[in-house]
């Protein structure tokens, strides 16, 4: 067994999870990664992984993989700089063990990330979300335990990971009622319930007859849904309320945009986004902020605001059906 083999045991045992006591979802984040390497280097070395040495690990070797990602496996550029931060912050702890690595390690801690474009984030209309609530089977226990999901996910702006962590004991309700979560960073926040997801959550606990710590939204076997199922139920609504609402695209809707149409809600609502940060469970405001660039009714009212008082406050909309047509091409 060469020295990699202790240094990675370690790297997990004392720096993660000893001094660092980072989240299981990072544990998992990281192991997943570093095996995907591990494979990689296995096959472009001969070597096992236990026999694998430092010098095999180059940084020649890592931008082969990360290409490898992005080429072979089909991983988006996020995900390619996501394993890479996997793989730096293993080099860094290896940095202080492995001087004789010194040059080699330096090396791979200046891979750079990639850098990529950022779209405008995709949220549903409150007609669109009704069609999607609408869609689930209340006559079947999957329909009335996704329709509860589904309404606590569009009005919390809950996670996908903080949606399946629910417990029964996590709901409050009544006067001060509110949902409680443990979110990104072991941190954990309490969201508050409007009244219709009040009456459909009230209905659904009492339908569920769970104990404290059992799951909130359960699978037929009492165990948690996976962020797999979660994605699975979310398109197989969607395809049914595009029946009804053809707005909304199938193919394109997951979980997380139901966690946009919150804050979107509330940002029409003229809420503050210091307030929405706290709400969604973001560590920094900035990352709140690309819900405004999404909104277009605030850009509108700062266009109308720079308009002169000579024109007419509005856009223009053309009277003719055909000229109608020809400005939306």
């Amino acid at each position: 067994m060469t020295s990699i083999a202790p240094t990675l045991q370690g790297f997990f045992t004392e720096r993660l999870i000893s001094q660092r006591r980072v989240s299981p979802a990072t544990i998992a984040s990281y192991r997943d990664s570093l095996k995907l390497l591990l494979a990689f280097a296995q096959q472009r070395t001969g070597k096992p992984p236990n026999a694998l040495d430092w010098a095999d690990l180059d940084a020649k070797l890592i931008t082969a993989f990360l290409q490898h990602l992005e080429t072979g496996r089909h991983n988006n550029t996020r995900t390619r700089n996501l394993r890479l931060t996997a793989i730096r912050s293993l080099f860094t702890y290896a940095a202080l063990r492995h001087p004789e690595h010194a040059a080699l390690i330096q090396q791979v801690l200046a891979i750079p990330a990639k850098r990529f474009g950022k779209q405008l984030i995709s949220f549903l209309t409150e007609p669109e979300i009704d069609a999607l609530l609408a869609a689930c089977d209340l006559s079947r226990w999957e329909g009335r335990r996704d329709r509860a999901l589904l309404l606590v996910a569009a009005q919390t702006g809950l996670r996908v990971s903080e949606l399946t962590g629910l417990t029964c004991g996590d709901v409050t309700l009544g006067v001060g009622a509110s949902v409680r979560c443990l979110g990104k960073g072991r941190k954990h926040r309490a969201v508050p319930l409007t009244t219709p997801t009040q009456a459909v959550l009230r209905v659904w606990m009492t339908e569920r007859a769970g104990r404290p710590g059992q799951p909130l939204f359960p699978t037929r076997t009492g165990r948690r849904l996976s962020a797999v199922a979660v994605q699975r139920l979310v398109r197989q609504h969607a395809a049914d309320a595009a029946l009804r609402c053809p707005s909304i695209r199938p193919d394109k809707l997951h979980p997380h945009i139901l966690r946009h149409s919150c804050a979107m809600t509330l940002l029409h609502a003229g809420v503050d986004t210091a307030v929405i940060a706290l709400w969604l469970g973001h560590a920094d405001i900035r990352s709140t902020s690309a819900y405004l660039h999404a909104d277009m009714a605030i850009k509108q009212r700062a266009l109308d605001l720079t308009t002169p008082t000579s024109i007419p406050p509005g856009r223009y909309r053309p009277a003719d059906p055909l000229l109608a047509f020809l400005e939306s091409l």
